[in-house]
């Protein structure tokens, strides 16, 4: 087959060095080379890859000969070459051993062997028979024609190779064009490429999401075909994926694409639940559409990953909680959050998400209806929820609390979320008292005192002090002013203490009335 002229602009200076040091040693050693697949589809948009994947006519043990340090135990032919770099990401001259781990599975990102080291995977042209499990090839045949290697890629634009050296990109499947054009085809037939491994519709929704682009004709309904193989891969492999579509620019039209080709139901069957589960009352959607658009939220705010998640799974327990409405009524969804905190953690662990994730973004979707009345909550309430959730995570439930109000096509910020944030900082804020004082009842025992009524109406009467002359807040002057302070009569005492408590108060109520202005509450 004839390879494409090289009709776009690759910027090399976009490659780093440490990738450079691979391909050229290669190169000199007398190899043909390329760098391979997302990368060089990445480079081409102008975008920095992630990772880099270089192929090679070398057979495995011919890469290991020419680096001194590599990882090469799978059944694929792919070595890592380990370069050693500085912060900078610059690589050093430093020599090391060759090392070879013993796993079946090569983990670059997990790599610990030495401080800023880069690990680049090299593999060699290959062939691939087929796949009887709809994971991994029964066999791998390695060749020496990158147009093998280019005919097993999933994606056209992800089957384009280029060469630093000679100046060559290879595009035997118009993958510039389909990038252009923002349209995801496969490499050959979708049926074929889908059979050999079925995460491949995934990734094919994954790229839409991500890059903004369409799915062909051909491609879409050869997922809706295909779907129930999905079956067939691994939970770990399907989270992956799902991880990367709901992170993408682009959540919401990833999870409709999920739902109308059938994948949905095999990887979330519940989320499948809120499907023409009508909510009533202020709510314009679906249960399903409500999520989807709350998830919508919190990517176009480019909130993290565990928030978007939340606002995705926040009402998941409304299909199962449902009542019917009594006459002129709406429906009720009683207890909804508890249940959805269940079906989420349950859900989440089926996926084999993390533990810290799990409880986290369970204990979101449990807590995410506790701000719901302004009129009735108080701040004892908020301090109590600022305890279930922690302190470090209230800020990110008002999140998600947002992205639930943003989801019944209501405004992002009315007066109730502005309230909720108010009495949040109410309740966050050091409030003024003695525990601020570097002095305290038991340094005054220590000082030799007896413990009784004059201590708190000292402290109060210092405290006072230090408001006036904040640099009075030290031991050298609040320890012999205590003493002084403790010699008076207790009735002297009480007056100067009770000033203390009335000027603590007076600035009390003057620091929430700022937080109040500051939210137009």
């Amino acid at each position: 087959m004839k390879h494409s002229e090289n009709t776009t602009i690759i910027k090399d200076s976009m490659i780093p060095s440490y990738v450079t040091r691979v391909t050229l040693t290669l190169e000199k050693a007398g190899f043909e080379v390329f760098i391979v697949g997302g990368c060089v589809r990445d480079l081409i948009i102008g975008k920095e890859p992630k990772d880099w994947d270089v192929t090679t006519n070398a057979r495995p043990e011919q890469i290991q000969a020419l680096f001194p340090h590599t990882v090469y135990e799978n059944t694929f032919g792919t070595v890592g070459i380990v370069i050693e770099t500085n912060s900078d990401g610059r690589t050093t001259d430093r020599e090391n051993e060759r090392v070879t781990h013993e796993t079946s599975d090569f983990q670059p990102e997990t790599s610990t062997m030495v401080p800023h080291t880069c690990i680049i995977e090299v593999t060699p042209y290959r062939l691939e028979s087929r796949y009887s499990d709809n994971r991994h090839p029964d066999s791998v045949v390695f060749s020496n024609k990158i147009e093998d290697d280019l005919s097993r890629r999933d994606f056209t634009i992800n089957a384009m190779a280029y060469s630093a050296y000679k100046g060559q990109l290879i595009d035997l499947y118009k993958g510039q064009e389909d990038l252009k054009d923002k349209i995801i085809r496969t490499v050959g037939k979708p049926d074929e490429r889908f059979c050999e491994d079925a995460l491949r519709m995934l990734r094919a929704i994954r790229f839409a999401s991500q890059l903004g682009t369409a799915i062909s004709y051909e491609t879409l309904e050869s997922i809706q075909k295909n779907a129930h193989l999905i079956k067939n891969i691994s939970a770990e492999r399907i989270r992956d994926e799902f991880i990367k579509i709901i992170g993408s620019p682009d959540p919401v039209s990833g999870i409709a694409l999920l739902e109308k080709l059938g994948l949905l139901e095999y990887i979330i069957l519940e989320f499948r639940e809120g499907i023409g589960c009508n909510q009533g009352g202020a709510h314009k959607y679906d249960v399903f559409e409500h999520l989807v658009q709350a998830l919508g939220h919190a990517s176009a705010k480019e909130w993290p990953l565990h928030i978007r998640l939340s606002a995705l799974f926040h009402d998941i327990g409304k299909p199962r909680t449902k009542r019917s409405p009594t006459a002129g009524g709406k429906p009720t969804f009683y207890g909804h959050e508890v249940v959805g905190a269940r079906m989420t953690e349950k859900i989440l662990m089926r996926l084999k998400f993390g533990n810290i994730e799990t409880a986290l973004i369970s204990k979101f979707v449990r807590w995410h209806m506790f701000f719901s009345d302004t009129e009735q909550i108080t701040l004892s309430a908020v301090r109590r929820m600022i305890v279930n959730v922690g302190p470090e995570n209230i800020w990110d439930l008002m999140k998600v609390r947002e992205c639930d109000r943003v989801g019944m096509a209501k405004k992002e910020a009315p007066y109730r979320l502005r309230k909720y944030h108010a009495m949040i900082e109410e309740c966050l804020r050091d409030p003024i008292s003695v525990k601020q004082l570097k002095i305290d009842g038991a340094k005054l025992i220590e000082m030799g005192e007896t413990p009784g009524p004059k201590f708190s109406l000292t402290l109060h009467a210092l405290l006072e002090e230090v408001l006036e002359e904040p640099e009075k807040n030290n031991l050298e002057y609040l320890e012999p002013r205590a003493l002084e302070l403790l010699q008076l009569p207790i009735e002297e005492l009480k007056k100067l203490g009770e000033a203390g408590k009335e000027k603590k108060e007076e600035l009390d109520d003057r620091e929430v009335g700022e937080l109040r202005k500051k939210h137009g509450v």
